[in-house]
């Protein structure tokens, strides 16, 4: 009887490779014609909602920023003024000019500036409010989004509770 020849290892799988490059195996491996089409076509409404999202939540993060940056700037000017009928003349205004300064439309937004007086060691309270709208973007133009922000400024106590034109 005889013993049948051995093959080294690498060359088994030399010849299993070259079996299922041309052999009978080859018709399971070549590739299925338009699956990268259909894979793509499910792909890519997915991924085009994820970066319309992306781009949405920015210019909402960044919307929210500049109201509260309003916000701030209208209690600050509020609260330097020398009279109750001045602080929410002044606040608005400077709150306004904020608002303009960062491109946001002076119809959408909404300032109020609250005093509880001018008093040394009171509070000037400013609320502002802006509508976003993402009618620009696709997938998502059918949102408006209403941001808010609001700040407490205190008025400083060491302040003089004369007018500057009266100081000396």
């Amino acid at each position: 009887m005889r013993r049948p020849v051995r093959r080294p290892r690498y060359i088994r799988h030399v010849v299993a490779h070259r079996l299922l490059a041309g052999g009978m195996w080859s018709s399971l491996r070549r590739p299925r014609e338009g699956q990268a089409l259909l894979e793509t076509a499910l792909a890519l409404p997915v991924l085009l909602v994820l970066v319309f999202g992306v781009v949405g939540a920015g210019r909402l993060t960044e919307a929210k920023m500049e109201v509260s940056a309003v916000a701030r700037e209208a209690a600050r000017a509020g609260a330097v003024a020398q009279s109750s009928e001045e602080v929410a003349v002044r606040g608005e205004r400077r709150g306004y000019e904020v608002a303009q300064d960062y491109g946001l439309d002076e119809v959408a937004l909404r300032l109020q500036v609250i005093s509880g007086g001018p008093a040394p060691g009171g509070y000037v309270t400013a609320e502002a409010s802006y509508r976003v709208s993402l009618a620009d973007l696709p997938l998502l133009g059918w949102t408006e989004v209403e941001l808010k922000g609001s700040h407490r400024e205190p008025v400083d106590p060491y302040r003089s509770r004369r007018a500057p034109e009266d100081r000396p």
